[in-house]
């Protein structure tokens, strides 16, 4: 059965803890898509990903900001160390759980973040769950 991690953290604008898929910016200078990628899953999860597969990219809120959201369904993971890059991800909790467990949670409403609901849909579809 496909694995996922989800992390949970504080999300202050709703004053609140949410799981989400592991995600983050492209907020180093020149930084190249796929370095962004794996340094944030360092970062966030501790791992590193043998293979990248794109799965979609959308506006998440076009009617007030143009930041695209990417997508990609990171597969056979590695362990590496986990290097926090602030409080946020020092504070995260990270769960591994299966695919369809990650699935069931959006549908019943324990996953609200619009990034994480695309990508666990977008995961379960390519993966045929």
């Amino acid at each position: 059965e496909w694995q996922v991690y989800l992390v949970r953290q504080y999300r202050a604008p709703i004053d609140t803890d949410l799981w989400e898929i592991p995600a983050g910016k492209l907020d180093v200078a020149d930084e190249a898509l796929d370095a962004a990628i794996a340094r944030e899953l360092a970062e966030e999860i501790g791992r590193r990903a043998g293979s990248l597969v794109r799965l979609l990219d959308f506006h998440h809120s076009p009617g007030f900001c143009d930041e695209l959201q990417h997508i990609y369904l990171a597969r056979d993971l590695t362990p590496v160390a986990r290097h926090s890059d602030g409080l946020e991800e020092e504070h995260m909790l990270v769960n591994r759980l299966p695919l369809t467990e990650a699935v069931a949670m959006v549908f019943d409403g324990r996953i609200t973040d619009g990034k994480s609901i695309a990508g666990l849909l977008a995961a379960a579809r390519t993966l045929g769950v």
